[in-house]
C-alpha cells in the first residue's frame, strides 16, 4: 500500500458542491480505500491504495464521487512522495514574509507557451514558476490574484486545484 492525497477541486465553495468531510471519508472507506483521513473543508483526502492502481486513481475517484454525490468533482491525485518532492522543488524557499506561497496541482505537464501567458497577468509582488505538474506562485493575497483555478485551467488547458503551502505540508503528515 502507498499513501496518496486526493485534492478535490471546487467543493464547499460559495454554497456549491457541499459535502461534509465525514460523508466524504465514508465514501472513500466504502470503496475500499484504507486509512482515510480528511483535512479541512476544501477537500483534501489522504488515503492508502495499491500502487498498482496509481494510474487509475484519479479516474476511479472522480467516477466514485459523481456516482455518490451526483455532481462532477475534478480531482488531482498525488502520492505523498510526489508532494514531498514538490515541496523540495519549491523555487520560493525564502519568500518575503508578507507574501503567501501556493501550489497549483496540475493534471499534466503544461506546454511552455501556455505557461508564458500566465506571466502577463502577474500583479506587483507576484511571481510564478512551473516545475513539472506543479505551478508555484507567491502573491500578497490569493483572493485578489488573477491566477485563479479557472484562469489557470483556461490558459494551460489542464485541470488544476490550488492549495497553500501550509495545507500542502499538513497533508503529508496525516
Amino acid at each position: 500500500m502507498k499513501r496518496y492525497v486526493a485534492f478535490l477541486r471546487g467543493i464547499n465553495v460559495s454554497g456549491k458542491k457541499l459535502i461534509k468531510m465525514d460523508v466524504l471519508k465514508g465514501i472513500f472507506v466504502d470503496y475500499d480505500y484504507r486509512n482515510v483521513v480528511t483535512y479541512i473543508q476544501s477537500g483534501n483526502v489522504v488515503f492508502d491504495a495499491d500502487p498498482a492502481r496509481a494510474a487509475e486513481l484519479r479516474s476511479d475517484i472522480e467516477k466514485m464521487l459523481e456516482k455518490e454525490l451526483g455532481f462532477d468533482v475534478v480531482t488531482i491525485v498525488r502520492s505523498i512522495d510526489e508532494i514531498k518532492r514538490a515541496i523540495g522543488n519549491n523555487p520560493f524557499k525564502e519568500i518575503d514574509g508578507d507574501k503567501k506561497l501556493y501550489i497549483t496541482y496540475l493534471s499534466d505537464n503544461p506546454k511552455k507557451e501556455d505557461v508564458a501567458t500566465l506571466d502577463s497577468v502577474l500583479a506587483f509582488g507576484e511571481e510564478l514558476h512551473v516545475r513539472g505538474k506543479e505551478l508555484f506562485f507567491v502573491t500578497l493575497m490569493y483572493g485578489n490574484t488573477k491566477l485563479s483555478n479557472n484562469f489557470i485551467e483556461k490558459q494551460l488547458k489542464l485541470d488544476a486545484t490550488t492549495r497553500n503551502m501550509a495545507t500542502t505540508k499538513k497533508v503529508i503528515t496525516l
